[in-house]
């Protein structure tokens, strides 16, 4: 998609923070605009600011963790736009802590909202942007998280390395259909994701049971969150990834050597396998014909669907 102009988004989280930056860099681009938020007094707040820029945006209350809520979401965006072309699943909460120290419901929390919050946008754009057959463009919100894994942020990591993995597979399976999918992979920007407890719905009980595993406590997790980078870059560098059509959308490159040891202890496994005695018994397969294998199974079953 190199021209946005006149094109319509759909973002989630989209009040404040990472959201209100795409919102913003969408604007200047002549995009019309749904934000969605679970936050209504920071929903009205932001419209205001948009249509105040002579931008064309609207809000819609907005809960990720209930597909009926999204669904809702869609139908709000269609009445207003006629339809949606770029869609940004960028709505999400930090939890962590020790093992056996974070609550099963802030565990079930985090899950709904930054795991299947995206596939529950996935699942309800995706045939609204085939319908009109002009392409379109998901932006999935994931996290330097998603690439490397502190101890304490293991429910964190978790999701986010879940939605680097499927927008990794849904950018294969969507690309035929000229629709782009990239996952966006963050570091510390300033946002107010160390207060995520703000916006937690009672049936996922007490807000005060959680703890982000940012820091050593609420002050210090406030002091690494705004000592990242301003969010405007961001939304910026998604508007260029979505013209590129990149996969993956990292605002961090100083972070790039952590990812690179993570993949050299990856490969180092893999070395130390060959190796091994206890595998040495098995016939050597080919990889080559193990990916046409692959390929030949997907396309049958996309033959099959069709």
């Amino acid at each position: 998609m190199k021209d946005l102009r006149d094109k319509v988004a759909f973002i989630t989280g989209g009040a404040s923070g990472l959201g209100l930056s795409m919102a913003r860099a969408f604007g200047r681009e002549g995009m019309k605009v749904m934000i969605a938020d679970i936050e209504e007094n920071a929903l009205e707040r932001a419209v205001k600011e948009l249509n105040a820029s002579q931008v064309r945006a609207e809000g819609v209350l907005c809960d990720v963790a209930d597909r009926n809520s999204v669904r809702n979401g869609a139908l709000k965006t269609i009445s207003a736009f006629g339809k949606v072309h770029v869609v940004c699943n960028n709505a999400g909460v930090a939890v962590g802590g020790p093992i056996g120290e974070v609550n099963e419901k802030d565990w079930q929390w985090i899950v709904d909202v930054n795991l299947l919050g995206v596939v529950y946008g996935m699942e309800t754009f995706v045939p609204l942007i085939e319908s009109h057959g002009e392409g379109g463009h998901f932006i999935n919100t994931a996290s330097m998280a998603g690439m490397i894994s502190p101890p304490n942020l293991e429910p964190y990591c978790a999701t986010k390395f879940a939605v680097v993995a499927m927008s990794e597979g849904w950018n294969a399976q969507l690309a035929p259909k000229n629709i782009g999918v990239s996952v966006l992979c963050p570091g510390f920007v300033q946002t107010r994701i160390h207060e995520s407890e703000r916006n937690k719905p009672q049936r996922y009980g007490n807000p005060a049971t959680v703890h982000s595993a940012l820091g050593t406590g609420r002050e210090s997790a406030a002091q690494l969150v705004q000592s990242g980078i301003p969010v405007e870059p961001v939304g910026n560098r998604v508007v260029e990834a979505i013209k590129d059509n990149d996969l993956y959308i990292f605002t961090h490159v100083e972070l790039k050597p952590f990812v690179e040891m993570r993949f050299a202890n990856i490969l180092a496994a893999f070395d130390k396998s060959s190796a091994s005695k206890a595998l040495s018994v098995l016939p050597k397969r080919d990889p080559a014909t193990m990916m046409q294998q692959m390929q030949e199974q997907q396309t049958a079953a996309s033959a099959q669907r069709k």
